[in-house]
């Protein structure tokens, strides 16, 4: 159970990250919108409802397979499915701070940009 508290304790981070990242990009570039801050903090906790979801249904899962004789099918099931959806949003989140610290710091805009196209070709 450790590893899931674990898993939605960096998903929580980076949202925050996003966040704080987001903010301070639309203050650089003069374009704070409380429209724009209200539907990425929903975006932000919509990923985290999703995260805890994956988590609890693999925790689920698991205690049902306790009483059946699936146990080991229903861990790996449980554990794949948690660990995907951990794994796309961690991904997604990393690209979108790296995206906001591009706009704050131009001076690091060419590294992130070409970083930025390799993970999103690898991504699609």
């Amino acid at each position: 159970m450790l590893k899931y508290v674990i898993m939605f304790a960096i998903v929580v981070g980076l949202a925050i990250s996003d966040f704080v990242t987001g903010f301070i990009k639309a203050y650089v570039t003069n374009s704070v919108e409380s429209s724009k801050m209200r539907k990425g903090g929903l975006n932000k906790i919509a990923e985290l409802v999703v995260m805890a979801t994956a988590c609890g249904l693999e925790i689920g899962i698991e205690m049902l397979a306790r009483n059946s004789e699936g146990e080991e099918l229903a861990r790996v099931a449980g554990l794949v499915t948690a660990s995907a959806i951990f794994g796309y949003i961690a991904f997604m989140e990393i690209i979108s701070i790296l995206e906001n610290y591009s706009a704050i710091n131009p001076q690091a805009n060419g590294w992130i940009v070409k970083l930025i196209k390799k993970l999103k070709s690898k991504e699609d």
